[in-house]
């Protein structure tokens, strides 16, 4: 048929490369910019003890205007539960998991999808989805491998305040 199509229209055959052409760029362009259909509330786990993972969820809940997120430490019975239903060798517990749509995302793609829904300028930190995952998850490794000595660490997990308490699982 597309064959057919082509012999048809003097241009067939650049009409239907723009066609292509236009399918992937609106296909990209919607990923990123369009509207997200109402869904269930996605989960990130984070190292509860981590003054970095703190100050994150701290970040993430104040520019999280859509309350897309709910939170808990990955030492809790919540996150283990959780953890339970997906492979384990795709669980990392040194770094932040986002559990999203029955998929489980890890380290700098989970930071990334993370941003992608908060609110202000930190869209443009989805420029960063352009460096293959070995150079992201390179990047995010040597920052959770020294957070502890760089921002310190508590000895208790994170306990939330009553104002953000209805976020925690």
């Amino acid at each position: 048929l597309l064959t057919r199509a082509m012999s048809f229209h003097p241009f067939g055959k650049i009409c239907v490369i723009f066609q292509f052409v236009s399918f992937g760029l609106s296909l990209f362009f919607s990923y990123f910019y369009k509207m997200k259909p109402p869904r269930d509330q996605a989960v990130i786990l984070f190292d509860g003890v981590c003054n970095l993972c703190h100050a994150s969820v701290l970040f993430i809940i104040k520019h999280d205007k859509k309350k897309s997120f709910v939170f808990a430490a990955l030492q809790s019975d919540v996150a283990s539960e959780l953890l339970l239903h997906f492979p384990k060798e795709i669980i990392q517990k040194d770094s932040i998991i986002l559990a999203q749509n029955n998929k489980i995302y890890t380290e700098s793609t989970a930071a990334l999808r993370i941003a992608k829904e908060l609110t202000g300028f930190w869209i443009i930190i989805q420029v960063f989805w352009i460096f293959p995952k070995f150079i992201r998850d390179y990047l995010y490794k040597v920052v959770a491998k020294n957070r502890y000595y760089w921002f310190g660490k508590k000895e208790n997990c994170m306990v939330p305040n009553n104002a953000i308490k209805n976020r925690f699982l």
